[in-house]
C-alpha cells in the first residue's frame, strides 16, 4: 500500500485556516451574540476539528472503512450535542432572589 504524499503548501494553507479560526474564536468570545454564543463557538470548533481530522490525521486519503468510522463517530457526537443542548434549553435561566442572595442556575452570588 502506497502512502499519499501531501504537498507542504496544503499544510501551510490548513495551518493558516486554523490560525484564522483561532483568531475568529477569540474575537467571538468577546462578542455578545446572546443565545447564539454557544452555537457560534461550536460551529467554529467543528470546522477546525474537521480540518485537523481530514488533513493532519490523513482521513481524507484513508480507506473507505476508516472514513465510515469517522462519519459514524461524528454522527454520534451530533446526537450527544443535540441531547445536551436540548436539556440546556429546557432549564430555567432566570435569576431569582433568595434572602439577600441572587440564586441562578450558574451559581449563587451576593446581591448588590
Amino acid at each position: 500500500m502506497s502512502e499519499h504524499i501531501v504537498s507542504p503548501k496544503v499544510y501551510f494553507a490548513i495551518f493558516a485556516a486554523l490560525m484564522i479560526g483561532t483568531t475568529l474564536t477569540v474575537w467571538a468570545a468577546f462578542q455578545n451574540f446572546r443565545q447564539f454564543n454557544i452555537v457560534i463557538a461550536l460551529v467554529i470548533a467543528t470546522i477546525k476539528a474537521t480540518l485537523v481530522v481530514l488533513y493532519f490525521m490523513h482521513a481524507r486519503y484513508s480507506p473507505k472503512r476508516t472514513q465510515l468510522v469517522i462519519i459514524c463517530s461524528v454522527f454520534w457526537l451530533a446526537i450527544m450535542l443535540a441531547l445536551t443542548l436540548s436539556d440546556y434549553d429546557t432549564r430555567s435561566h432566570e435569576m431569582q432572589p433568595v434572602h439577600g442572595l441572587i440564586h441562578s442556575s450558574c451559581g449563587i452570588s451576593r446581591e448588590s
